[in-house]
């Protein structure tokens, strides 16, 4: 699982903060390893750092299950770190559910 992570010009990163990144990923999508070939980790401040506002902070993750369609979602929220985790949590969730169906329907 080869896993990009991706910052806009406002959103402040390290490369430890990357790394850090990486590694939530792969422990929380540890047990679909075997099914995703990349996850895509875009972070952006939508308001950028001149300008405040609740939720302007946005995560979106992208997961790409080997055979089939790439599967997205997006979150919104006051710190880069929520969004993060929120996106993560959302996705987990998609991922959950797509499998699940695939079960059912053989």
């Amino acid at each position: 699982m080869t896993i990009q992570v991706n910052t806009d010009s406002q959103t402040k990163g390290s490369a430890d903060w990357s790394i850090d990144i990486q590694g939530l990923i792969q422990e929380k999508l540890s047990r679909f390893a075997d099914r995703i070939t990349r996850v895509e980790v875009h972070l952006n401040d939508e308001n950028s750092a001149s300008k405040s506002g609740g939720n302007d902070k946005r995560c979106q993750v992208e997961v790409r299950i080997a055979g089939m369609q790439p599967i997205s979602v997006t979150d919104h929220a006051d710190s880069q770190d929520q969004a993060l985790h929120n996106a993560v949590d959302k996705v987990i969730h998609l991922i959950e559910t797509t499998f699940g169906k695939l079960s059912a329907a053989r």
